[in-house]
């Protein structure tokens, strides 16, 4: 019998909210804590809190990071995982999550993949949340992942390159085979 994870994406997903959810469904925050560490990222820590949310209680997980953050390539980026103490079957799927995030921003700004520097996904804390679920599910046993569909949004939001749609074009051009 395999382990599975199923996300229940109601109101959508952030790193964060996945990281939470992988503590709260027993992955060690300790883990999670020694991950910036083990990503050689310097004055980077992970803010674990219990929160209320509503009438809910909830896990908040925050990547607590330098505000400014240089422009990254992917090749930076896959330094960064190749230095990282994590077991290879994680650093690699970290890598192909940041190909995968490069081709879509190729795609959508008609470079290469080679060309696209990444803004607010190469930050730290977007190379966190996302070495952190590929090592959250890893450390939990989970073979498979599943979600609900993906609620869109709509409007704007600002971002690197200015007033953008939402979904941003590169997350919808990564969702086109996926329902939403």
């Amino acid at each position: 019998m395999s382990r599975i994870a199923y996300f229940d994406c109601f109101s959508g997903v952030s790193g964060d909210m996945t990281l939470a959810a992988l503590v709260s469904a027993g992955w060690p925050a300790d883990s999670l804590r020694g991950l910036p560490a083990r990503l050689r990222l310097a004055d980077v820590t992970i803010g674990i809190k219990d929160v209320r949310r509503g009438p809910f209680a909830a896990l908040q997980v925050e990547v607590l990071a330098p505000a400014k953050q240089p422009h990254r390539h992917l090749h930076h980026i896959e330094a960064i995982l190749a230095a990282a103490d994590l077991p290879d079957a994680v650093r690699e799927g970290a890598r192909r999550v940041f190909q995968r995030l490069a081709r879509a921003e190729a795609h959508v700004h008609g470079t290469t993949v080679e060309r696209v520097h990444f803004h607010e996904v190469g930050a730290v804390d977007a190379i966190v949340d996302i070495a952190g679920a590929v090592l959250g599910l890893s450390e939990l046993g989970v073979e498979q992942v599943f979600s609900s569909t993906l609620p869109l949004g709509g409007g704007s939001v600002m971002s690197e390159h200015g007033r953008i749609p939402v979904p941003a074009p590169a997350t919808a051009h990564l969702l086109d085979v996926l329902p939403v």
